[in-house]
C-alpha cells in the first residue's frame, strides 16, 4: 500500500462501525461499544483523525480529547492502525496531522497511557515527542490492582511539551 493514496481527514458518524471493526483488529486495544465509538467520531471529531484508503476502508484512527481546565493539551486514547498499513509510519504521521490541526488552537502538550510492553505505542510516541523536540515523562497513572482489580496492566502517563512550531510534517 502506498503512503500517497491514503487520506486524512475528520471522522463522521458514518466512521462509528467502520472504527469499532478496525479496533478490534488492533490487539492489544481495548474494545469499547460502537455507540462509544460513534461517539468518538461524532462528538469529538475535532480531536480525532481517520486514515482512509483508497477503496474507502478505514486504515487508521486517532480519538482524543482536550481535558477541561486544559486547552492546551491533547490527550490522546487510542491510536489503531490497520495490519494492512503498518509499517508506513501512518501513526506518527496521523498524530502529527492532528497536532498540526489543534496547535492553532493552542495545543502544546501530548498525553497519552501505555500499558508497560506496548513497544508499539512506546516507540510511536518516544517517535512523535523527539520530532516535536518536546522534553518529556512518564509516571504511574492507574495501577492494575488499586483501580481494575487486577485484570488489566497498569497505565503509565506519558506528557510531553510545550512543543514550539511548526509542527513536522513529516515523520
Amino acid at each position: 500500500m502506498e503512503v500517497d493514496l491514503i487520506k486524512f481527514r475528520k471522522p463522521s458518524g458514518l466512521d462509528g462501525q467502520g472504527l469499532h471493526q478496525l479496533i478490534a483488529r488492533c490487539a492489544p486495544l481495548d474494545t469499547n461499544s460502537v455507540y462509544c465509538n460513534l461517539l468518538q467520531c461524532t462528538d469529538f471529531a475535532d480531536t480525532a483523525i481517520a486514515a482512509q484508503g483508497p477503496d474507502g476502508q478505514l486504515l487508521g484512527f486517532i480519538s482524543g480529547y482536550r481535558p477541561p481546565g486544559r486547552e492546551d493539551t491533547l490527550f490522546v486514547w487510542q491510536v489503531a492502525v490497520d495490519e494492512t498499513a503498518r509499517g508506513l509510519g501512518l501513526g506518527s504521521r496521523m498524530l502529527l496531522a492532528l497536532v498540526r490541526r489543534l496547535a492553532p488552537q493552542g495545543v502544546r502538550h501530548i498525553e497519552t497511557t501505555i500499558s508497560p510492553g506496548n513497544d508499539a505505542s512506546e516507540a510511536l510516541f518516544s517517535k512523535v515527542f523527539g520530532l516535536l523536540n518536546a522534553p518529556w515523562d512518564r509516571q504511574l497513572l492507574f495501577s492494575s490492582e488499586a483501580h481494575f482489580a487486577g485484570q488489566h496492566d497498569d497505565e503509565m502517563l506519558y506528557r510531553a511539551g510545550p512543543f514550539a512550531l511548526p509542527i513536522p510534517s513529516q515523520a
